[in-house]
């Protein structure tokens, strides 16, 4: 009934829900704000490991192979679209990370990055999960878009196989953003609005990329490979550094090993 249902939306419609998932998983974690008021920094290391291994790993599987088989037939060789959409979405992260004022978890607040604010911790903390939830909305939204773009080689099970991975992995992500808050004196209610916050802008990007790739279809190997530059750009300035912090760098990598295997088990089962 539920299938019947999500398949006879159009893929707006699905990336809207497909995202919705995400970031209801994402307040789902950041409820854990109402048991602990603290996470041992070992299992938070481990949270973002696995978070950065899902990334990775759905960069590959779900979007930059995509977008080179997309390309196959065109003009240009298929590596092109991939490494100039890759490029590009690094390169924007990387234009935001300097413009939008946050802080990393774990790090003191002479470190704030963007520009320079008065705003208090607790805001540039979430800002910094906001940040790197916006590629996460964009990969879920493109891979629905190549739905309606009419692309042979996009299937359904693929984009919610993305939208499952990328939504376990928000789960530990809110709560590694509502439990920091927590510890520094912010109220239950608070940390957790807080934290499922951080996921609100992964519907908003997901079906502005949905929208995009079906109304501009040539756009689609770019638009993919766009979203994982975006995502590599993440994990390799944010979530590797900050699970590597307290040097616990085993469980931070056993983390990181899992969330790849769980998210290419998904897409190559699924996809």
């Amino acid at each position: 009934m539920i299938v019947e249902w999500f398949t006879s939306l159009s893929p707006i419609w699905q990336a809207l829900c497909g995202t919705s998932f995400t970031w209801f998983l994402t307040a789902l974690g950041a409820g854990a704000v109402f048991i602990f008021k603290r996470v041992d920094r070992r299992v938070l290391d481990g949270m973002l490991g696995f978070a950065a291994g899902v990334m990775i790993a759905a960069s590959f599987w779900s979007l930059l192979a995509p977008a080179i088989e997309m390309a196959s037939g065109s003009k240009l060789p298929a590596w092109v679209p991939a490494i100039v959409g890759f490029l590009l979405g690094g390169a924007f992260l990387w234009g935001v990370d300097k413009v939008l004022p946050h802080l990393h978890l774990g790090f003191p607040m002479e470190e704030a990055e963007g520009i320079k604010t008065s705003w208090q911790r607790s805001i540039l903390l979430v800002l910094a999960i906001t940040l790197h939830n916006i590629p996460e909305g964009l990969a879920v939204g493109v891979a629905f878009g190549a739905l309606g773009a009419g692309l042979p080689s996009a299937s359904l099970a693929g984009a919610v196989a993305l939208a499952l991975g990328i939504g376990i992995q928000n789960f530990p992500e809110g709560t590694a953003v509502s439990v920091p808050l927590r510890r520094e004196g912010m109220s239950p209610l608070k940390s957790f609005w807080y934290g499922q916050l951080s996921g609100s802008v992964e519907p908003i990007s997901g079906v502005l990329g949905a929208a995009a790739v079906i109304f501009v279809r040539p756009i689609l190997p770019y638009a993919l490979a766009f979203a994982a530059g975006a995502m590599i750009y993440v994990v390799v300035e944010e979530l590797i550094p900050e699970s590597q912090l307290e040097k616990n760098t085993h469980i931070a990598t056993l983390g990181s090993m899992l969330g790849f295997a769980v998210m290419m088990t998904l897409d190559v089962a699924l996809g």
